[in-house]
């Protein structure tokens, strides 16, 4: 039964991956749609009110930088209405709100909501107003997310296009991602979680008395105006602090079949959009597959471990899979499929406690955040790290036959190989250099506050992993709310959002700038069983590369110990 869920869940991601993308191609190549009627009007508004002019196209230098000025502003805003929440009117009720936002606080969860990392070092029912959520959170899922989904296509034009010193208009493109696709596909899907019982509303939280005398409070909110836009935008942010294992976040199986859809299903489309958009889609199929082999076998080794009975039970002749930290309305498939998806993409919406897993069982998230969103990613993100990896597969194949490598009839030059190697390096870089920073330091030790040896040193490379990938789930067993990191976490989250997005974009400048160079018999076929091959190959050897020493330290110790 497990793996009929998994088939199902796989089958509607691949299934809605051509209509999908096909949609987003024809958005951005503004394309009639049959929003135009309802969208047209708003879209030519927002132009003549922000100053916007549709035709005046952008360099990748100007277009990253506008990205980083919008997001700029974005952090800043944030920073300023969570530094004054407490004086905005509505609930919840001052004395619930009994975690302080001090200032390093606020900027973390600022840096965090911007890089649609939502990390969260803080508990959002006990720290949060309903008018911060609601106007601080909310907002920034939309903008962040159409921000990331601009940047991606952008990328795609680089290979789309020949002899253009353009990649196109980031205003234009942000508009018409929030119009065209987050917000009508957040309309449908907040309302269908309302249906399923996720709370809308605006009331004090309730205290009730419980059988055995004591009393319980019950946050309330407007759950449901978050929870569908996190997911679709890659972000992951909780309402709550047990985000999607809180009953009112994610009450039923559907609801969590549902937002596991919201989060795959446009970044896996982002492959059929880039094949489509540069004439070439069976190179988009052949990005999508090896995505989908990545995502079956973590699926198999994250399942097998958890599904198996764990040592301590299997002592006590107790038979069963691993339950501890699992809610029971999910069981372990449900659980087990929602960690691939959130650790796959750049969305930490989990909904059980990862720091329970078995040790394989957490191998399998961390690896995902590791290899930089290659599986379906974040959205916009997600197209250009897997396309970044089959550039390095590319130019390791052309060492192989002697040529220059080639990709879609770019060719991978000096310049181009030197921004695709920065690209592979600076996560390896940032996050091994953050955790060995803290597991050799004090204030970075001070955080394992349950556990020490291999698990605690995996709990630490985990939330450097988790903010690198723009991701935000964490392993509970870590206490992150403190000075030390809320600025290394921020590092990263800044780092894996600004620093890969701003090489990725240079590189698109100089790919659209090329012309297309003809297909000859020495060309390496790019829509090939051999290409998939040869991509997969590279992924599997660059992660390991980078990254076997550290988790020899972690989950692959704790593994043999066990």
């Amino acid at each position: 039964m497990r793996w009929q869920g998994y088939l199902i869940f796989l089958a509607l991601v691949v299934g809605l991956a051509r209509p999908v993308g096909l949609y987003l191609a024809r958005v951005f190549e503004r394309k009639p749609t049959f929003l135009d009627p309802a969208l047209r009007p708003v879209e030519s508004f927002l132009y003549r009110w922000l100053g916007i002019h549709r035709a005046r196209e952008m360099s990748a230098g100007v277009y990253a930088l506008c990205f980083l000025l919008f997001s700029a502003v974005s952090t800043v805003g944030l920073v300023l209405l969570l530094l004054v929440q407490r004086w905005l009117p509505g609930g919840p009720a001052d004395r619930y709100l009994t975690m302080p936002m001090t200032a390093d606080l606020a900027a973390n969860t600022a840096i965090s909501f911007s890089t649609t990392t939502t990390w969260q070092a803080y508990g959002g029912e006990t720290t949060l107003r309903y008018m911060t959520q609601l106007l601080g959170l909310v907002s920034q899922n939309f903008l962040a997310g159409a921000a990331g989904l601009a940047v991606g296509i952008a990328f795609i034009r680089g290979f789309a296009r020949e002899r253009s010193a353009t990649v196109g208009n980031f205003w234009v493109d942000l508009v018409r991602a929030l119009l065209w696709v987050l917000l009508p596909l957040a309309l449908v899907g907040s309302l269908a979680l309302i249906w399923q019982g996720v709370p809308f509303n605006l009331a004090p939280y309730t205290e009730v008395h419980t059988l055995e005398g004591g009393i319980q409070t019950i946050a309330q909110g407007p759950v449901a105006a978050l929870e569908f836009i996190k997911n679709l935008g890659t972000n992951g942010g909780g309402f709550s602090n047990a985000n999607g294992a809180h009953p009112y976040e994610n009450p039923t199986p559907l609801v969590n079949f549902l937002v596991l859809l919201a989060i795959a299903v446009l970044p896996a489309s982002l492959t059929v959009t880039f094949g489509r958009l540069t004439g070439r889609p069976r190179a988009g199929w052949v990005l999508l597959a090896v995505m989908v082999v990545l995502f079956v076998g973590g699926l198999a080794l994250c399942d097998f471990a958890e599904a198996a009975t764990p040592p301590q039970l299997a002592n006590l002749h107790v038979s069963g899979g691993n339950m501890e930290g699992k809610e029971v309305r999910f069981g372990i498939s449900g659980s087990v499929l929602a960690a691939l998806v959130t650790s796959n993409g750049a969305t930490g919406s989990y909904n059980s406690m990862h720091d329970s897993y078995q040790p394989l069982g957490v191998l399998v998230p961390l690896v995902n955040m590791l290899l930089g969103e290659v599986i379906f990613g974040g959205l916009g993100t997600g197209i250009y790290s897997m396309i970044m990896i089959a550039l390095v597969g590319v130019f390791l194949g052309g060492l192989m036959v002697g040529r220059t490598p080639e990709y879609l009839g770019k060719r991978v030059g000096t310049h181009e190989t030197k921004l695709i190697v920065l690209y592979t390096l600076l996560t390896p870089s940032i996050v091994l250099l953050l955790t060995g920073l803290a597991v050799a330091t004090e204030a970075g030790r001070a955080g394992l506050v349950t556990n020490g040896g291999a698990h605690g040193f995996t709990e630490i490379l985990f939330a450097y992993a988790s903010s690198m990938a723009n991701n935000g789930q964490n392993m509970a067993g870590l206490s992150a709310n403190s000075g030390f990191y809320n600025a290394t976490t921020a590092v990263a989250m800044l780092a894996g959002r600004f620093g890969l997005a701003a090489l990725a974009l240079a590189l698109a400048g100089r790919f659209g700038a090329q012309r297309h160079w003809p297909t000859t018999s020495g060309t390496l076929p790019s829509d090939t069983i051999t290409f998939a091959a040869l991509i997969l190959g590279t992924i599997l050897l660059v992660g390991a590369l980078c990254f076997l020493p550290a988790l020899a330290l972690g989950p692959l110790s704790e593994w043999l110990q066990h």
